[in-house]
């Protein structure tokens, strides 16, 4: 049975909680408690190595955090709103996740973290395709705030009906970030959605070498959108075969995600557009794809998915572990009607993927004008491509005359678009140059 790692008198019931008319700390007593007992001991924890997270967690929590509110009263009205929660109810427990979804956008907004991000909709749509079930095992190797965990975690809510179905939710998702911040995050948000001991590791994936995972660390499911344009060290590469090793951090994650996957698993994960047009190293991992695993469908996403952080284009990658590639769709998601492009205030939502939607079912290649919208190949046509995966894209609109703020924003995507490109060339080269 759990026992809480807080001292008896730090515990919220003890100087938060408002009962029976007793007197509760307020003003600069409420402010002297907070800054000097309760951060001050929550910070100096005892930990050992064999404590569960949900112990740890409280000390983590607050290692490097301070209290920033310098009005007692202000902040004793902030405690009476938080007290009113009763977490022992859905609809409370709900509406509170509902709270720390706008607070991870917020801190996206406020451009530290933003990294750490993936709208939504992103996340909910591949959920949906890949359809996890329970007893199944999911991952996300490089989880962030942990978006696709809980995408997962709300398709898996629902298939609850026992005790044995609750074991298995409380099991289903796996994570790993190698940034304390967003671990932190990823931890919370799972114990938000009644995960009691959330398997979420704060390290590297790529730390360890791939070809020494056993099938226990292997997944039913993986969806990641892996950090592009990354660079890593040569004992990080060494990890990998020779003719995957690469300098960029997204080519080593999908390396990872072929090694980590069971057979019959599925995946889906977002990719920059370098790594559909790359050579070398993409190239070998892009023929791997499709030699070894069944690379059914690329969704091409439009532009601004992730503006205003960063302009760079990208798409979704779905495969299986089933059998090799048949054939290979491409699909090309076009921007909303009454959309120049998405922003903070008008971000992608879950029905702009409808029409990805209607078209799964029932595919058929659609050309506009001189431009495919949708078309397949075979393996052998990708192969007459050199694995040149840049199919389907947008066609080069008509210029227009912007507006100065609309000016600047296509300015700074168009820049970090630029200096995604410069990075894989260079990558290319070093790769080049290391082969010698």
């Amino acid at each position: 049975e759990y026992e809480s790692i807080i001292p008896e008198e730090l515990k919220w019931r003890n100087w938060a909680h408002a009962q029976n008319g007793e007197r509760v700390l307020t003003g600069d007593e409420l402010l002297d408690f907070v800054n000097n007992k309760l951060f001050k001991e929550l910070k100096e924890l005892e930990i050992t190595s064999n404590m569960p997270i949900r112990k740890t967690i409280v000390k983590s929590a607050f290692e490097d955090a301070n209290n920033y509110m310098k009005n007692g009263v202000l902040l004793r009205q902030v405690i009476n709103v938080i007290d009113e929660v009763d977490f022992n109810s859905p609809e409370d427990r709900h509406s509170f996740n509902d709270i720390y979804e706008k607070i991870l956008k917020d801190i996206q907004n406020a451009g530290n973290s933003g990294e750490f991000y993936t709208p939504r909709a992103a996340t909910d749509f591949i959920a949906e395709v890949l359809d996890p079930k329970l007893g199944e095992s999911m991952a996300d190797l490089a989880c962030g705030t942990g978006g696709f965990l809980t995408s997962t975690l709300n398709r898996l809510s629902s298939q609850r009906k026992t005790s044995e179905d609750t074991k298995k939710y409380n099991t289903a998702v796996f994570g790993i970030e190698k940034k304390a911040f967003p671990h932190l995050l990823a931890v919370t948000n799972l114990f938000l959605h009644e995960i009691d001991d959330p398997k979420i590791v704060h390290g590297n994936t790529l730390e360890k070498n791939v070809r020494e995972y056993t099938d226990d660390e292997k997944f039913d499911i993986i969806m990641m959108n892996p950090p592009f344009g990354g660079s890593e060290l040569e004992t990080i590469k060494n990890n990998f075969p020779a003719e995957l090793r690469s300098s960029e951090t997204a080519d080593l994650f999908m390396a990872v995600i072929m090694y980590r996957l069971k057979e019959n698993g599925r995946v889906g994960v977002i990719l920059p557009d370098g790594f559909l047009f790359g050579e070398g190293v993409k190239t070998r991992l892009k023929q791997k794809l499709v030699d070894e695993f069944n690379l059914h469908t690329i969704i091409r996403l439009p532009h601004s998915v992730f503006a205003p952080y960063t302009g760079i284009h990208t798409n979704i990658l779905f495969f299986d572990k089933t059998k090799k590639t048949e054939e290979t769709w491409f699909y090309r998601l076009d921007m909303p009607d009454g959309y120049k492009n998405f922003s903070k205030t008008k971000p992608m939502k879950s029905e702009h993927f409808n029409p990805v939607r209607d078209w799964w079912e029932n595919r058929e290649e659609i050309l506009e004008g001189k431009f495919y919208k949708s078309k397949s190949f075979t393996p052998s046509e990708l192969a007459e491509l050199n694995y040149n995966l840049d199919q389907c894209d947008f066609p080069k609109e008509e210029e227009e005359i912007l507006n100065p703020f609309e000016l600047i924003q296509n300015y700074q995507a168009e820049r970090a678009t630029l200096n995604h490109k410069i990075d894989n060339v260079l990558a290319d080269i070093l790769q080049l140059l290391e082969d010698k």
